[in-house]
Protein backbone atom coordinates (compact mmCIF):
# COMPACT_ATOMS: atom_id res chain seq x y z
CA UNK A 1 0.00 0.00 0.00
CA UNK A 2 1.67 3.44 -1.07
CA UNK A 3 0.15 7.01 -1.94
CA UNK A 4 -2.87 8.11 -0.51
CA UNK A 5 -4.10 4.68 0.09
CA UNK A 6 -1.23 4.41 2.75
CA UNK A 7 -2.26 7.77 4.28
CA UNK A 8 -6.01 6.92 4.46
CA UNK A 9 -6.22 3.25 4.86
CA UNK A 10 -9.85 3.09 5.63
CA UNK A 11 -11.23 4.62 2.28
CA UNK A 12 -9.84 2.03 0.50
CA UNK A 13 -10.32 -1.09 2.42
CA UNK A 14 -13.21 -2.32 0.11
CA UNK A 15 -15.35 -2.05 3.63
CA UNK A 16 -19.07 -2.53 3.05
CA UNK A 17 -22.14 -1.38 5.29
CA UNK A 18 -21.85 2.04 5.43
CA UNK A 19 -21.35 4.92 7.48
CA UNK A 20 -21.29 2.54 10.45
CA UNK A 21 -18.22 0.43 8.73
CA UNK A 22 -16.53 3.48 7.69
CA UNK A 23 -16.58 5.01 10.95
CA UNK A 24 -15.45 1.70 12.65
CA UNK A 25 -12.52 1.62 9.82
CA UNK A 26 -11.28 5.39 10.83
CA UNK A 27 -11.53 4.51 14.46
CA UNK A 28 -9.43 1.71 13.84
CA UNK A 29 -6.82 3.58 12.10
CA UNK A 30 -6.59 6.40 14.30
CA UNK A 31 -5.84 4.29 16.92
CA UNK A 32 -3.59 2.35 15.40
CA UNK A 33 -1.59 5.58 14.31
CA UNK A 34 -2.12 6.81 18.05
CA UNK A 35 -0.31 3.41 19.12
CA UNK A 36 2.23 3.72 16.25
CA UNK A 37 3.14 7.38 17.44
CA UNK A 38 3.42 6.89 20.88
CA UNK A 39 5.56 3.43 20.51
CA UNK A 40 8.04 6.02 18.68
CA UNK A 41 8.15 8.70 21.00
CA UNK A 42 8.81 6.01 24.10
CA UNK A 43 11.29 4.27 22.23
CA UNK A 44 13.70 7.31 21.93
CA UNK A 45 13.94 7.83 25.79
CA UNK A 46 16.79 5.21 25.81
CA UNK A 47 18.11 5.86 22.09
CA UNK A 48 18.60 9.89 23.22
CA UNK A 49 18.93 10.11 26.62
CA UNK A 50 22.11 10.92 27.03
CA UNK A 51 22.87 12.45 23.85
CA UNK A 52 19.37 15.02 24.67
CA UNK A 53 21.82 15.79 27.69
CA UNK A 54 25.20 16.26 26.40
CA UNK A 55 23.53 18.35 23.47
CA UNK A 56 22.10 20.72 25.86
CA UNK A 57 24.78 21.61 27.84
CA UNK A 58 26.71 22.48 24.75
CA UNK A 59 23.86 24.26 23.86
CA UNK A 60 23.49 26.14 27.43
CA UNK A 61 27.28 26.97 27.88
CA UNK A 62 27.14 28.63 24.49
CA UNK A 63 24.82 30.60 25.44
CA UNK A 64 25.82 31.43 29.33
CA UNK A 65 29.19 32.67 27.15
CA UNK A 66 26.54 34.88 24.92
CA UNK A 67 25.65 32.82 21.82
CA UNK A 68 22.40 32.74 20.15
CA UNK A 69 20.67 29.46 18.79
CA UNK A 70 19.36 30.00 15.28
CA UNK A 71 17.28 27.33 13.74
CA UNK A 72 16.14 26.48 10.23
CA UNK A 73 14.23 23.68 7.93
CA UNK A 74 12.10 23.52 4.99
CA UNK A 75 7.98 23.05 5.26
CA UNK A 76 6.47 22.09 8.23
CA UNK A 77 9.94 21.52 9.44
CA UNK A 78 9.97 25.34 9.20
CA UNK A 79 7.44 25.40 11.54
CA UNK A 80 8.91 23.45 14.21
CA UNK A 81 12.62 25.53 13.64
CA UNK A 82 10.25 28.60 14.19
CA UNK A 83 8.45 26.41 17.50
CA UNK A 84 11.47 26.02 18.95
CA UNK A 85 13.06 29.25 19.27
CA UNK A 86 9.56 30.31 20.25
CA UNK A 87 10.48 27.82 23.00
CA UNK A 88 13.50 29.49 24.22
CA UNK A 89 12.67 32.89 23.29
CA UNK A 90 9.14 33.64 24.36
CA UNK A 91 8.56 31.38 27.03
CA UNK A 92 5.70 31.68 29.59
CA UNK A 93 6.45 34.19 32.78
CA UNK A 94 8.41 33.67 34.96
CA UNK A 95 10.85 31.93 33.14
CA UNK A 96 13.51 34.47 31.18
CA UNK A 97 13.65 34.35 27.21
CA UNK A 98 16.87 32.88 25.79
CA UNK A 99 17.98 34.62 22.28
CA UNK A 100 17.56 32.44 19.71
CA UNK A 101 15.95 32.92 16.33
CA UNK A 102 14.00 30.87 13.64
CA UNK A 103 16.22 31.72 10.24
CA UNK A 104 12.63 31.47 7.75
CA UNK A 105 10.54 33.52 9.30
CA UNK A 106 12.67 36.78 7.89
CA UNK A 107 10.10 37.00 4.71
CA UNK A 108 12.46 39.55 3.24
CA UNK A 109 15.23 37.67 3.54
CA UNK A 110 14.41 34.20 2.26
CA UNK A 111 12.76 35.29 -0.86
CA UNK A 112 15.36 37.86 -1.87
CA UNK A 113 18.16 35.33 -1.57
CA UNK A 114 15.82 32.27 -3.47
CA UNK A 115 15.09 35.12 -6.22
CA UNK A 116 18.54 36.55 -6.76
CA UNK A 117 20.93 33.80 -5.61
CA UNK A 118 19.25 30.22 -5.38
CA UNK A 119 17.01 28.49 -2.59
CA UNK A 120 20.19 26.56 -1.51
CA UNK A 121 21.49 28.74 -0.16
CA UNK A 122 18.78 30.57 2.06
CA UNK A 123 19.89 29.60 5.27
CA UNK A 124 23.69 29.23 4.55
CA UNK A 125 23.66 32.87 3.69
CA UNK A 126 21.53 34.33 6.74
CA UNK A 127 24.66 31.97 8.81
CA UNK A 128 27.00 33.59 7.02
CA UNK A 129 25.57 36.97 7.50
CA UNK A 130 24.32 36.27 11.38
CA UNK A 131 26.48 33.45 12.75
CA UNK A 132 29.56 33.91 15.36
CA UNK A 133 31.73 31.46 16.73
CA UNK A 134 30.23 30.20 19.78
CA UNK A 135 26.32 30.31 18.47
CA UNK A 136 24.27 27.17 17.87
CA UNK A 137 23.08 26.54 15.18
CA UNK A 138 19.71 24.00 14.51
CA UNK A 139 18.64 22.17 11.40
CA UNK A 140 15.41 20.29 10.99
CA UNK A 141 14.46 17.80 8.14
CA UNK A 142 12.36 15.11 7.61
CA UNK A 143 15.00 13.38 5.41
CA UNK A 144 18.36 14.52 6.21
CA UNK A 145 18.70 15.23 2.76
CA UNK A 146 17.86 18.68 1.95
CA UNK A 147 19.69 20.90 0.11
CA UNK A 148 20.11 24.25 1.66
CA UNK A 149 19.83 22.71 5.01
CA UNK A 150 23.05 20.70 4.47
CA UNK A 151 24.18 24.03 3.25
CA UNK A 152 23.61 25.81 6.39
CA UNK A 153 25.17 23.16 8.17
CA UNK A 154 28.24 23.46 6.52
CA UNK A 155 28.47 27.01 6.73
CA UNK A 156 27.65 26.76 10.42
CA UNK A 157 30.52 24.30 11.21
CA UNK A 158 33.13 26.52 9.02
CA UNK A 159 32.47 29.53 10.81
CA UNK A 160 32.39 27.67 14.53
CA UNK A 161 28.81 27.42 15.63
CA UNK A 162 27.84 24.14 17.61
CA UNK A 163 25.52 22.17 15.20
CA UNK A 164 22.59 20.46 15.97
CA UNK A 165 20.24 18.20 13.53
CA UNK A 166 17.04 16.12 13.86
CA UNK A 167 16.35 14.12 10.88
CA UNK A 168 14.30 11.02 10.25
CA UNK A 169 14.35 7.78 8.21
CA UNK A 170 17.93 6.84 8.44
CA UNK A 171 19.50 10.38 8.65
CA UNK A 172 20.19 10.41 5.41
CA UNK A 173 23.13 12.78 4.55
CA UNK A 174 22.82 14.83 7.83
CA UNK A 175 24.11 11.43 9.14
CA UNK A 176 27.04 11.38 7.75
CA UNK A 177 30.39 11.94 9.79
CA UNK A 178 31.18 15.54 10.61
CA UNK A 179 28.21 17.20 9.14
CA UNK A 180 26.72 17.38 12.26
CA UNK A 181 27.85 17.48 16.22
CA UNK A 182 24.77 16.49 17.79
CA UNK A 183 22.37 14.64 15.75
CA UNK A 184 19.18 12.92 16.61
CA UNK A 185 17.60 10.98 13.81
CA UNK A 186 13.76 9.78 14.75
CA UNK A 187 13.82 6.12 12.58
CA UNK A 188 10.62 6.29 10.89
CA UNK A 189 9.30 6.30 7.17
CA UNK A 190 6.83 8.25 8.08
CA UNK A 191 6.63 12.08 7.56
CA UNK A 192 4.12 12.32 10.23
CA UNK A 193 5.43 9.93 12.99
CA UNK A 194 9.05 11.92 12.47
CA UNK A 195 8.03 15.37 12.85
CA UNK A 196 5.90 14.01 15.77
CA UNK A 197 8.67 12.48 17.46
CA UNK A 198 10.86 15.58 16.70
CA UNK A 199 8.73 17.91 18.62
CA UNK A 200 9.02 15.58 21.55
CA UNK A 201 12.55 15.49 21.27
CA UNK A 202 13.29 19.35 20.90
CA UNK A 203 10.36 19.80 23.73
CA UNK A 204 12.96 17.67 25.54
CA UNK A 205 16.41 19.46 25.04
CA UNK A 206 14.53 22.95 25.68
CA UNK A 207 13.91 21.77 28.93
CA UNK A 208 17.15 20.50 29.26
CA UNK A 209 18.77 23.56 28.31
CA UNK A 210 16.92 25.33 31.06
CA UNK A 211 17.25 23.11 33.35
CA UNK A 212 20.97 23.63 33.01
CA UNK A 213 21.11 26.75 33.28
CA UNK A 214 19.26 27.08 36.34
CA UNK A 215 21.78 25.09 37.60
CA UNK A 216 24.72 27.20 36.19
CA UNK A 217 23.33 30.11 37.70
CA UNK A 218 23.28 29.07 40.88
CA UNK A 219 26.41 27.29 41.01
CA UNK A 220 28.88 29.56 42.92
CA UNK A 221 31.79 30.70 40.91
CA UNK A 222 30.01 30.56 37.40
CA UNK A 223 30.45 33.62 35.41
CA UNK A 224 26.39 33.89 33.66
CA UNK A 225 25.42 36.60 31.70
CA UNK A 226 22.67 39.23 32.86
CA UNK A 227 19.53 37.63 31.40
CA UNK A 228 20.65 33.92 31.13
CA UNK A 229 19.14 31.29 33.44
CA UNK A 230 17.95 34.06 35.97
CA UNK A 231 14.71 36.01 36.33
CA UNK A 232 15.94 38.86 36.87
CA UNK A 233 14.94 42.59 35.38
CA UNK A 234 17.41 42.56 32.38
CA UNK A 235 16.01 38.95 31.23
CA UNK A 236 12.79 40.62 30.82
CA UNK A 237 13.60 43.46 29.08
Amino acid sequence: MSGVEALYPFLYSGAKGGDEALVADVERSTAEKAAEAAALRASLAERFASALVGCAEAVAAALEEGGRLLAFGNGGSATDAQAFTTLLAAPPPPLPPLPALALAQDTAALTALANDVGYEVVFARQIAALGRPGDVAVAFSTSGGSANVLRGLTEAGRRGLVTVGFAGYDGGPMAAPGVVDHLFVVPSSSVHRVQEAQTTLYHVLGTLIRDRLDVSATAPGDDVPDGVGTGGPEAAG
